[in-house]
């Protein structure tokens, strides 16, 4: 344990001495801030016109403002994983420390989970910029915050998976580019899979479906934890972090 701790402060430190850390942080806070401004001006100017009408419907600011949140942030943290992973194995390989790495007394799955562990602090730090302007409307409104924390597992375990991938693909070569690329291309495939379902209801278009991010992110979206879902994230981060393995393996025979 101490080993992926030495692991992940150093990556967390390699994030912070760059400008990618604060230039990902304050675009994230600047566009979440966004969308958190627009559905939310939505919300009161719809609240405003119901009194002018007379009408004494109540609104739900989760479904109308949270939920709607939760779903937009997801789209543009998949924009931003694949730049916090790319660099993982990718500058190891560039700089040539992948073989001090691969030749040291440290376990190859020590340093997997250290890097890995560096890319989710930093993303769960993303999301909690987001987090802070949803506290003005548990200051001036009473929205239920056991959706909202149930939505946020949902992106920190759909985020641990694309971070996953992120380190598989990035072990396999030495161009952040081109792990920044392809983590970005298969992400967004796991993220469009879903659409084949609206085209054909056969066997493959059910196994397809099912291998959606979309699919599974739906019932921590609306605030429900579902079993097959927590598992379905489980089991990717799994997969991506033993492919990591597998692939610092043969580095180390290589060396």
């Amino acid at each position: 344990m101490r080993n992926i701790w030495t692991i992940c402060r150093k990556e967390l430190g390699s994030y912070f001495v760059s400008p990618i850390a604060y230039l990902l942080l304050t675009v994230s806070a600047a566009v979440s801030g966004f969308f958190f401004w627009v559905f939310l001006s939505h919300f009161v100017l719809e609240g405003m016109e119901m009194q002018l009408r007379g009408e004494t419907f109540p609104l739900n600011v989760n479904e109308q403002v949270i939920r709607p949140l939760l779903g937009n942030v997801g789209v543009i943290f998949l924009f931003f994983l694949p730049l916090i992973s790319m660099r993982l194995f990718a500058e190891e390989k560039r700089s040539g420390t992948i073989e001090l790495l691969a030749t040291s007394p440290i376990r190859d799955i020590e340093i997997i989970l250290g890097k890995w562990f560096a890319a989710l602090t930093l993303y769960a730090c993303m999301l909690l910029l987001p987090a802070l302007n949803l506290i003005f409307l548990f200051i001036y409104g009473k929205p239920d915050w056991k959706p909202l924390a149930v939505g946020y597992l949902g992106l920190l375990l759909m985020g641990g998976l694309f971070l996953a991938i992120g380190t598989f693909i990035s072990s396999l070569t030495r161009n952040q580019i081109i792990a920044g690329g392809v983590t970005f291309a298969v992400c967004l495939l796991l993220w469009v899979i879903e659409w084949s379902t609206s085209y054909d209801s056969g066997t493959w278009a059910t196994v397809l479906g099912y291998m959606s991010v979309i699919t599974h992110f739906d019932s921590f979206e609306r605030g429900v934890i579902d079993t097959k879902d927590f598992v379905f994230y489980l089991s990717g981060i799994f997969l991506g972090l033993f492919a990591t393995a597998r692939s610092m393996e043969s580095l180390r025979w290589r060396s």
